[in-house]
This record gives structure tokens, sequence and C-alpha cells, in this order.
């Protein structure tokens, strides 16, 4: 069934990554294509298209395109992406995300026997390794319940109508290039973006509980704070979304049960790293949504994509070479 073009951008890919292709290649309804878009270093580049070799005999088409560090972007290197595929339908995912078993791609792809479903995201699952705070916000964040998102949920749900996350999210080819697809460039949060204006122009985004990946991170509180910094930028750059719908509320509640999870499991100990996080995080997005008003040296400390400052805005910016 030639429905699926995988991409996977890439940024010195590990262990995980090549994991991540061995399970792709065991899906029940394997993909046609796998496009890796490898940001590279000096001499990355020849090391991940040596592990791409080993790779081409399990797909149809494996291909590799370099992007120079200085031009990546969150959106645009995916949207280049969507220009090489050629099939119905397209999957982003990340270098980190591990598909839980053989028949993620399958349940993705059957969200959209319904032909409203502009986009179907999976559940990410934090590894046992993960401190209880990280199981708890992908629990959170990724419930155990299916649900297909409309504009008529924007009332209960508000913000999280929008949430969709290319961790591991499908999106429907026809559909994203008729909506002008991600922004580019965008310094972060391309996925949300998107599906904000697609539940807008009345289509639906589903969520998967039953496509699994393993994925998760253990940041340190500096980078939360450059992460949700950026995450501020993009939403202060979207009024028309996020101004409407804004997210601290959820962001609270998000901490208040992760706390009172914490204490009810047995596990009190990770409180004052729970403190630490959001305060860092919630720091972090006051700032980004306060950009303007700050100096350009400070949001360069404060980023986590001091790339995207200096790209020029125009739509000629992107260089590859195959």
């Amino acid at each position: 069934m030639d429905q699926v073009t995988v991409l996977i951008p890439t940024w010195k890919p590990g262990k995980q990554f090549e994991t991540l292709l061995k399970r792709l290649s065991l899906q029940t309804i394997a993909p046609k294509r796998v496009l890796i878009l490898n940001t590279e270093d000096e001499k990355d580049g020849d090391r991940v298209s040596r592990l791409a070799d080993r790779w081409r005999n399990r797909f149809e088409v494996l291909s590799v395109f370099h992007v120079e560090k200085k031009d990546f972007d969150h959106g645009g290197t995916r949207h280049l992406g969507f220009t090489f595929a050629d099939t119905p339908l397209v999957l982003c995912m990340t270098q980190d995300a591990v598909p839980a078993d053989r028949i993620m791609m399958e349940r993705l792809i059957r969200c959209f026997d319904d032909p409203k479903v502009a986009a179907a995201y999976g559940r990410q699952i934090a590894s046992k390794n993960s401190p209880a705070r990280e199981r708890f916000t992908r629990n959170f964040n990724y419930p155990g319940r299916s649900v297909v998102k409309t504009a008529a949920d924007l009332s209960e749900m508000g913000i999280k109508t929008f949430f969709c996350s290319d961790v591991c999210a499908m999106w429907r080819r026809e559909v994203y290039f008729e909506s002008g697809g991600f922004e580019r460039p965008v310094i972060f949060n391309e996925d949300m973006i998107l599906a904000g204006k697609l539940i807008e122009k009345g289509w639906k985004i589903a969520y998967a509980a039953d496509a699994r990946v393993w994925h998760s991170h253990h940041y340190s509180p500096v980078r939360q704070l450059k992460r949700n910094f950026d995450l501020g930028v993009s939403q202060a750059q979207h009024p028309e979304l996020f101004g409407r719908w804004p997210s601290e509320g959820e962001g609270i509640r998000l901490v208040k049960r992760c706390a009172a999870n914490l204490i009810r499991s047995g596990h009190p100990e990770e409180l004052p790293g729970l403190i630490t996080d959001s305060g860092c995080k919630y720091l972090g997005y006051l700032l980004g949504k306060n950009y303007q008003h700050l100096p350009k040296r400070m949001i360069l400390h404060l980023t986590d994509n001091p790339g995207y400052w200096n790209k020029e805005q125009s739509s000629d910016w992107m260089k590859i070479r195959r």
C-alpha cells in the first residue's frame, strides 16, 4: 500500500534512530518512502549517508537530504520533505521517537477513513527509567483515550483543541498544501500552528491513543527555559490563534495535578525538581511572549534556536544538497 512517506529530521542521530528505522520497516503497513532530512556539521553527513545505505533494502525508497545547520528550520525543513513526498499521507517523526509496536502506522492511517481528518498524531510514552514527573506529564498530554477534535471543542478544550505533535504526526498531503503548510521560517511549534489553522477552517485533528511511540526527554532547567522561551515567541507571533486561546491555565493545571500525583504515588522527593522545572518553563514562556521588548543580545541567550534570529526572511533561504 503506497500510502505513506515518513519524514525524519536528524541531527547527530544515535542508536535510537537505527531502532526507529528497524521498527518502521516491521510495521504491518510499511511506509513507501523514508526521507531523512539531516542537519549536518562538517563530517556528520557522510556518517548519516552510510547509515542510510544499510537500511535502503528495507524500504522502497530511502533518501537523505542534507541541510546546513544555519539553514535548519522547524517548518521549512519539514516542508522541504513534503515537496519531495508523492504519497497521500506524510508522517512526521523525530529521530528519538520509537514505535512501541508493529501497528503504530496502521492505527494512524485508520484515522483518515474520516475524509474530514486533516492530521492524526500518536501517543507518546515515557521510557520506564524516566522520572515519575516525566511519566505523569506524558500521560497528561497523551492520555489513553483517543479523540477527534473539531472547532466545536474549543469552548470546552480550549488550546488543547489545537494540540498536535510532529514527534509522531501524520498529515493529509493534499490538505497540507492547500492550507499553505507549515510556517516557514518558524522558531518552534509548527505542528500546533498548522493544526490550529486547520481546525478553524473546519478540518478535524485526530489523536490516536493506540498509535504509540516511546519518547521522553530529560532536559536541564536551563534547557526547559530556552525551549519554553521559543514556545512563547511562537505564540506571541500568532495572536490570531493563541491570543484567544491562552495556554497558561493548562500549564498550571498540569503542575498542580503532577504535584498531587507525586505525593500520592510515593515520589515526594521529585517535588523540588518539579518546582524548579516548572518555574523555568514559566519564566521562559513569559519572556518569550514578551520577546519584542527584549534586546537581541538577551534573546540570543534565551533562545534554543539562535539560527532562527539570524535567518533571512525570504522564500529562498533553504539550501540543500542531495
